[in-house]
């Protein structure tokens, strides 16, 4: 389980293909305090350490990962944004996040507002992704507030920190990032398409 407040970033050092699977290395200020077995969120995915080397960590994606994710498209020096899973005993600041990435989306547009940003984004339409205004969404492991909702876009505004902090100062209009959606919301709208 994940709240969505990155902690920092980790970037890419190595990329290497198992069959299926691709091997992804990692550096990261919090390496020294990994182990092997913990669960970490990479752009709001879940990811299991599976060795440590010094200052780097690696974790394995499979094919089903690689296929609803942008961990594919990554390249060596590519940032990813980082969060260990969430103490049983800790505050639960942002909302409820799986690190299971539903779908991705496209950057259609970047607004600058005066010392914030809008970002717009598009994705296929599917009975159980949908957004609501005021509620929430993790873009790349992000918890964040819909400003704008429709069927197949929504918006999201970025202050200052979190442009700075997180991997959105990368995201350009056709960007593709990682889009989990609200969990309570995909349940309510299971339980409505069966009646």
């Amino acid at each position: 389980m994940f709240t969505g407040i990155i902690e920092t970033q980790a970037r890419l050092e190595k990329i290497e293909k198992d069959r299926r699977n691709v091997h992804f290395t990692f550096s990261s200020s919090i390496t020294p305090e990994l182990r092997v077995d913990q669960s970490l969120a990479h752009n709001g995915v879940c990811l299991t350490v599976v060795k440590i080397t010094n200052s780097t960590y690696q974790v394995t994606a499979i094919e089903e990962t690689l296929k609803r994710s942008n961990l594919g498209l990554l390249q060596l020096g590519d940032r990813v944004n980082l969060e260990r899973c969430m103490p049983a005993d800790g505050r639960f600041d942002g909302h409820i996040v799986q690190g299971h990435v539903d779908a991705t989306a496209v950057c259609a547009h970047v607004i600058e507002h005066s010392g914030s940003w809008e970002f717009v984004f598009e994705h296929e339409k599917t009975q159980d992704n949908l957004t609501v205004e005021k509620g929430s969404i993790t873009i790349n492991g992000v918890s964040l507030t819909v400003v704008s909702s429709g069927d197949t876009t929504f918006s999201v505004h970025i202050i200052p920190y979190t442009f700075e902090n997180t991997n959105f100062k990368q995201i350009k209009q056709g960007s593709t990032v990682n889009l989990e959606f609200d969990v309570i919301g995909k349940y309510v709208a299971k339980i409505l398409a069966r009646k």
